[in-house]
Formats: C-alpha cells, sequence, structure tokens
C-alpha cells in the first residue's frame, strides 16, 4: 500500500497531537512530526533546536526534513498547527516580549511551511493548511501580538495563492480561523467559559482531512479564510468567498 505522507509543524501540541494520531489511524498516512519534542506516534520526527534566529530554524527544519523525504516523494498534506495565545495592550510592560513571542509561534512556522510546500507539496493535490484566528479579522486591543501575528497569517495565505510565491501548481493552501479551540489548556485557565462555543480539536483534524480527501476544486478555493465559529457545540464553516 502506498501511504500519503503528512507533515504536522506542532505535532505535540494539543492540535497537533490530534492531528497526528487521527492521520495514523486513518491507516493512510505516513506522518512526519515537527515539534521542540519527538511524537511517539508519528513515524518520523524533526526536532526544532534553533528558538532564536528565524533562517536557522528554516534552515535546520528543512535540513532535517531533507534526509527523511529527499527526493523520494511528495507531501500530500502539510498542517502547521504550532502556535499559542499571549495578551497584552500597548500600554503593559510585557506587550513586545509576548509579541515577540506570538510572531516566532505562529508567523515562523507558517513560513517554514510555506518553504516546505514550495520543495515537496504534491503538485496533483497537495495540500498546505496554516492557522489564523477569528478575532484577528478586526482589531484585538487587549492581545495586540497576538492579533498581529495572526494576522500575518491571513496575509501569507492569500500570498501564498498569488502567482509566484512558490507553492507548486495543482496544490492548494488553505487557513483555518478559529475563534477559541477546546483544548485542555483553555479549560484549565477559562473555567468559567461557555464551552460549547469552542470548535473541537477532532472537528477541526476531520474537516482538514476531508479537504485533503477533497479535489482541489471541490476544497475551499486556493487561499480561503475559513472561519470555525461554534455555537451550542454546533460549527459553522463560514468560508471566504
Amino acid at each position: 500500500m502506498a501511504y500519503k505522507l503528512a507533515v504536522v509543524y506542532g505535532g505535540c501540541g494539543a492540535l497537533g497531537r490530534v492531528f497526528v494520531s487521527k492521520l495514523k489511524l486513518s491507516g493512510a498516512y505516513e506522518v512526519i512530526s515537527i515539534d521542540f519534542t519527538p511524537s511517539a506516534e508519528a513515524d518520523n520526527n524533526v526536532l526544532v533546536t534553533e528558538l532564536s534566529d528565524w533562517s536557522r530554524q528554516s534552515s535546520d527544519v528543512i535540513g532535517q526534513l531533507d534526509k527523511v523525504v529527499g527526493k523520494r516523494r511528495n507531501i500530500d498534506l502539510i498542517a502547521c498547527v504550532a502556535g499559542g495565545w499571549a495578551g497584552g495592550s500597548a500600554a503593559e510592560l510585557d506587550v513586545v516580549k509576548n509579541s515577540d513571542l506570538m510572531w516566532k509561534q505562529s508567523v515562523w512556522s507558517s513560513l517554514i511551511c510555506a518553504q516546505i510546500s514550495s520543495k515537496w507539496s504534491n503538485p496533483d493535490g497537495g495540500l498546505l493548511q496554516l492557522t489564523g484566528a477569528v478575532p484577528s479579522l478586526g482589531g484585538t486591543p487587549g492581545m495586540l501580538g497576538y492579533g498581529m501575528a495572526k494576522a500575518a497569517v491571513h496575509q501569507l495565505t492569500h500570498s501564498l495563492a498569488a502567482p509566484g510565491s512558490g507553492i507548486p501548481e495543482g496544490s492548494s493552501v488553505v487557513a483555518i480561523l478559529p475563534v477559541t479551540l477546546d483544548t485542555p489548556m483553555n479549560r484549565k485557565f477559562m473555567p468559567d467559559a461557555d464551552f460549547t462555543s469552542w470548535t473541537s480539536l477532532e472537528f477541526v483534524v476531520d474537516t482538514v482531512m476531508a479537504w485533503h480527501d477533497q479535489s482541489v476544486d471541490a476544497r475551499p478555493k486556493n487561499g480561503a479564510l475559513v472561519q470555525f465559529v461554534t455555537k451550542d457545540d454546533v460549527t459553522d464553516l463560514i468560508i471566504e468567498k
């Protein structure tokens, strides 16, 4: 059996672990996890060790990945789900520190995944999935760094879908935009929140996997921002036209 090849950037985070698990359980994928620590479920691991220099992190990750993939295969699905959250208004002393962290977690990983896509995405229907956020479609005064970083991911998504971006023709890029994901950490720090308005990790992963299994024409359009809006435990997709 010829397995599809998937890369999960952030494979040991809350959403990344569900991605790796579901991809493996499907029986159809060989999975490579990229993260600070190895994933026990993934077939191969690329470890991120360079945290202070974006260029060196890119070179290190792509160099390790080249040893696993090389010229032998195309990558069918690249899921970029690295990220995190930190708040801060302009009046707070740690706003720059927090913003730097948000940029490293969301923007560094997204552009590196774009580089991975340019080298290995399957030109016959490969999918690059990036992760934005609904709040970053507008102002985010209490979380400036988070808002800026996710807005940059939205812009990157649009740019990668344009001619000349370097992404192989025949592949596509789509960004998922959740409001709040139902993660253990979010439940820990927001125990009194309305969990019925949070989007389940399983739903996100199932949706992205379904997009990959569809033809390029049946997916959200190349470069689309797809909002995941949950109410009363039901999630609707608002797909950018």
